[in-house]
């Protein structure tokens, strides 16, 4: 690879411009760019470097996932009743370590598996239970009304 299409890939992942103004910046043309994209060895950089990125991104998610879990146990506890409904939800909702569930391969991927019994505290199972009773409760209320 040339050193500039090697400027070109530092630049589209450096974040600070998008893709048109990085190849003004080079003076690329957009017919020359579709060129290197076309090259395998350009190719294959860009793929690495799209990796790279999606790797990165991984990493920062799963850094901060204890800290969320934290924070929506936290929820449960809230004076609001709606607030406290949603974070037991999404708790219960939540996998948690994501171990052998290929986490990452893609961030939208639902989280599908339930919490086994014991993974919870006892209080905060009962304020599950307390918020799904009054959700339930809410809703009886809604239809026989």
């Amino acid at each position: 690879m040339s050193k500039r299409q090697v400027a070109v890939i530092e630049d589209l992942f450096a974040g600070q411009m998008d893709e048109a103004e990085v190849l003004e910046a080079h003076k690329i043309s957009r017919s020359r760019y579709n060129k290197w994209l076309a090259d395998e060895r350009f190719a294959a950089a860009y793929a690495e470097r799209i990796g790279r990125a999606y790797r990165q991104s991984q990493l920062i998610i799963a850094r901060y996932a204890p800290l969320a879990a934290a924070k929506l146990v936290q929820l449960t506890g809230c004076d609001s009743p709606e607030t406290a409904r949603k974070a037991c939800l999404d708790i219960i909702g939540f996998s948690g370590s994501g171990q052998g569930s290929g986490i990452g391969n893609s961030i939208h991927e639902p989280l599908s598996t339930i919490p086994e019994p014991g993974q919870l505290s006892a209080e905060t199972a009962s304020r599950i239970l307390a918020a799904l009773a009054e959700t339930n409760e809410g809703r009886q209320t809604t239809d026989d009304g």
